[in-house]
């Protein structure tokens, strides 16, 4: 890899990929982003709009859609919903070569082998990021909390030059960028709070304050966690044993007036990550463990897809 210039494609310039492609961008780094038509079409006509409390940015940018000449590049940046990686895992293929780096950072786990498969083990790094961003209607990047935080790292927990040459690349750019020597364990971490407090908020459909004060609330809350808990760490034994007590903790301290993203989408009437994030918890665990909220919530989610998809 040339250490002068790096080149990055960010897939999507979405909510989190416009984001942290645009804070790159924004830095002076080399960032293509490959997106659909429609996304293009916007890009050229107003360029890269961010509207952040850490400041806003606007700039045109490199835009391209599926199948037009580029590349290769150095970083590939995923940050595509669970739900669209498999369509989207062949328009990226021509832009990677042997020694493109694959940086993902998509919610869960599961996506990880997936990406090992397509890419071979030794290209794919762990990340993942903290944020409340959304796209508007116009295109624009709104992010008006304090989190913006990026967290990558190799999954053999391996100090490299790859990761030191991310922390350069990271460095100064409007982001909290931070590498992890224990990379998969904070995966999970986030994994184990965002599969509760999703699942949590779109069971009940309420922020989490009404859900935390209703009459069995707290009980439900908790019972669900740490189900999740129970199969994650059957499956990374490095999880503390308080990490339960940690993410009720976290829950319990979230502002009531808090919602899930992804009661966000089904108030939207979007698609939801049923399948990447609870569903994969379930087809995890060993036979027999008994899974009764995880299962509820997954089997709630998957009727709501189904009354999607039939509309």
């Amino acid at each position: 890899m040339n250490r002068q210039q790096q080149r990055i494609l960010v897939l999507g310039a979405g909510a989190v990929g416009g984001y942290f492609g645009g804070r790159l961008l924004e830095k002076g780094c080399d960032v293509t982003f490959l997106v659909r038509p429609r996304r293009k079409k916007q890009l050229v006509e107003q360029g890269l709009v961010i509207r952040s409390i850490h400041g806003d940015y606007r700039s045109p940018v490199r835009a391209i859609t599926a199948g037009e000449k580029a590349g290769p590049f150095d970083i590939v940046l995923l940050s595509v919903k669970a739900y669209h990686l498999e369509q989207a895992l062949p328009t990226i293929r021509p832009y990677v070569s042997d020694q493109t780096w694959i940086l993902p950072l998509l919610n869960g786990i599961v996506h990880l082998d997936r990406l090992k498969r397509e890419f071979s083990p030794d290209r794919v790094l762990g990340g993942l990021c903290f944020i409340e961003t959304t796209l508007t209607e116009q295109g624009e990047v709104e992010q008006y909390s304090r989190r913006h935080d990026l967290v990558f790292g190799e999954l053999d927990r391996r100090e490299t030059d790859r990761i030191r040459r991310l922390e350069e690349l990271f460095r100064g750019a409007r982001i909290q960028a931070r590498a992890s020597n224990d990379i998969l364990r904070e995966m999970w971490n986030k994994y184990i709070f965002i599969s509760t407090f999703s699942g949590i908020t779109s069971l009940m459909n309420s922020s989490i304050g009404p859900v935390l004060q209703s009459g069995y609330g707290t009980e439900i809350t908790r019972r669900l966690l740490e189900e999740i808990v129970r199969v994650a760490r059957g499956k990374e034994p490095s999880l503390h044993e308080g990490t339960a007590d940690q993410t009720y903790s976290t829950i319990r301290h979230l502002e009531p007036t808090m919602k899930s993203s992804m009661l966000r989408d089904i108030e939207k009437n979007m698609p939801v990550e049923a399948d990447h994030l609870h569903g994969a918890l379930i087809r995890m665990a060993p036979e027999g463990v008994d899974l009764p909220l995880l299962k509820t919530v997954f089997s709630f989610l998957k009727t709501y897809e189904s009354r999607l998809q039939s509309k």
